[in-house]
């Protein structure tokens, strides 16, 4: 039977609960066992899959099309496995769960309350769609004291009840430093753990963030007052690099404390190289690159999580540093004077993912400097549309191209895909339907043409990769690119549907359709990242 290890957060937001809980499951991991991690949002929206990047940071997409919380990616990236549509719900999702049963008949007329029914399809939703593994880590969104906590606390604290020695707490909380007095201060600590335990839930381990040291007379006070042994506090500490997390805590215990309140011993010591050898190239890079990136969500560097850690991870591969320019797209849009300015000292461009019209004539712009100048080029999913538009305006005579996205244009070389293929069945969607359920999200397969790029750099003909789009490449535009220099190097397997175009006498041209930040790992670089960054460093060579 699978230990559950219920991770909750206090004092305030974006302490990194979902870096935390990633950190204790490759610890466990590296001693041999085998772990689930999961995810409960306190929103009430359905799934993250309409909201503003600028809300909710990125929209993080798993194989099987769950649109879910960027910690899912953290989870993914630090252990190697695989998220599915059973690992991240929300408050939305089980109250839609709860009011269909009712609608249906299912509760023979009872009254439907918080208690028992909401709580009971938490715990359902907690407990479910578990295999064989050793440990479920399990993360409550928000922060202990929100009311929208409430019933997924209410749901562990039961969950701590049923499954006795099967379950622990771990609490993150906040050990400030008052400059003012020059002293650490645990009394927010206290007030978080009180108010936990006012809920009924007396956590086993407390994982105390400072970017001080935390002498041993304030931990052994921390435990104190909260009721928690003095090894089972746990000092974590700002470190150079997220993935030296795992390193900093097993250094200070935690995954010995885990095994402890679990009353497990003699478990085998963790195997850290993987770790030990993406920290040191991460801290003691052989070079650099600068990558610009441009995009329009800048503002809020979270809505682009992955694709910031799959250009480290491309650094990792090459032992480089990768130094990321954040450009606003709409920088480009009014002066094109800009571009040679703002590009002078980099390397190569990526164009990342997006929607709407505010700042697409910028992406474009970018696309056409890249091409235009020998500089890298990645375009993903949007960034890979703004570059065909680019190339049917500026090379196939196809001025007026543009996207029905946002217009129409004459022509539309990307427009709404509205059927496709999904197993052995045609799948229509309706323009004016839900917004999200107009998408193909999920993994898809992309065959390889031989004798490209892509394909060199795959060493594969079928691959399979995560997509998270709306509009696609018309496939009829695509003799009329490939007449002047283009190449539609992958398509889905029927040929219907364009899915990678590169530009076979430019150093490095790729605009994939697809999403590969959402598969990349810092100790398996996806390879067109890998790729990229190898052909940013050939350019910094020539510069």
């Amino acid at each position: 039977m699978a230990r559950f290890i219920f991770v909750t957060g206090g004092v305030v937001s974006s302490l990194g609960k979902g870096l935390a809980g990633a950190s204790v499951a490759a610890l466990l991991q590296a001693r041999g066992y085998k772990v689930r991690m999961r995810k409960l949002d306190p929103y009430i929206n359905v799934d993250p899959g309409t909201m503003n990047p600028y809300e909710h940071g990125e929209c993080y997409v798993t194989d099987d099309g769950a649109e879910t919380d960027l910690d899912l990616g953290h989870y993914e990236r630090f252990t190697g496995v695989s998220s599915k549509q059973s690992d991240n719900v929300t408050t939305g999702r089980i109250y839609q769960t709860v009011i269909r049963k009712e609608r249906r008949g299912d509760y023979l007329g009872a009254t439907v309350q918080v208690i028992p029914h909401i709580t009971n399809a938490i715990k359902e939703f907690a407990t479910a769609d578990i295999e064989d593994e050793d440990f479920v880590l399990i993360e409550i969104g928000g922060t202990v004291g929100d009311i929208e906590s409430l019933p997924f606390l209410e749901a562990i604290r039961q969950l701590g009840n049923e499954l006795g020695q099967d379950a622990i707490f771990m609490h993150l909380t906040l050990v400030p430093y008052i400059a003012a007095a020059g002293e650490l201060k645990t009394k927010p600590t206290q007030h978080s753990v009180k108010e936990l335990q006012s809920i009924g839930i007396q956590p086993n381990i407390l994982l105390c963030r400072s970017e001080h040291p935390i002498p041993a007379g304030l931990l052994a006070k921390i435990g104190q007052f909260c009721n928690v042994p003095e090894k089972a506090v746990i000092p974590a500490l700002d470190v150079r690099t997220i993935y030296e997390v795992p390193l900093s805590y097993h250094k200070e215990g935690l995954d010995t404390a885990v095994l402890d309140a679990f009353g497990l011993t003699g478990a085998p010591q963790p195997d850290l190289s993987k770790w030990e050898d993406i920290a040191d190239r991460v801290i003691n890079p052989e070079g650099q690159v600068n990558i610009s990136v441009v995009g329009k969500y800048i503002e809020l560097q979270d809505a682009y999580k992955s694709l910031t850690e799959s250009l480290v991870h491309g650094g990792i591969a090459n032992r480089i540093k990768v130094n990321i320019d954040w450009v606003e797209s709409e920088l480009f849009e009014n002066d094109e004077s800009q571009l040679t300015d703002r590009f002078k000292n980099t390397h190569a461009i990526l164009v990342p993912g997006g929607f709407g019209e505010r700042g697409a004539e910028g992406k474009i712009k970018s696309a056409r400097y890249a091409r235009e100048n020998n500089i890298p080029y990645f375009g993903i999913c949007y960034g890979m549309q703004m570059a065909v538009i680019e190339g049917c305006r500026h090379l196939a005579g196809l001025e007026n191209a543009g996207t029905s996205e946002f217009g129409n244009f004459d022509p539309n070389v990307v427009g709404l895909m509205t059927e496709w293929t999904r197993g052995n069945a045609k799948e229509k969607r309706s323009e004016d339907g839900d917004l999200g359920g107009t998408m193909r999200v999920g993994s898809y397969p992309c065959a390889l043409l031989e004798g490209t790029k892509v394909r060199e750099i795959y060493g594969e003909e079928l691959i399979q990769e995560r997509h998270r789009h709306r509009y696609e490449v018309n496939i009829a535009y695509k003799d009329a690119l490939e007449k002047v220099g283009y190449k539609f190097s992958g398509l889905s397997p029927d040929g219907d549907l364009p899915e990678i175009v590169e530009i076979p006498d430019h150093p490095w041209f790729i605009g994939v359709q697809f999403h590969p930040e959402l598969k990349s790992r810092p100790f398996e670089p996806h390879p067109l990242f890998e790729s990229f960054v190898k052909a940013a460093m050939d350019k910094s060579r020539l510069v």
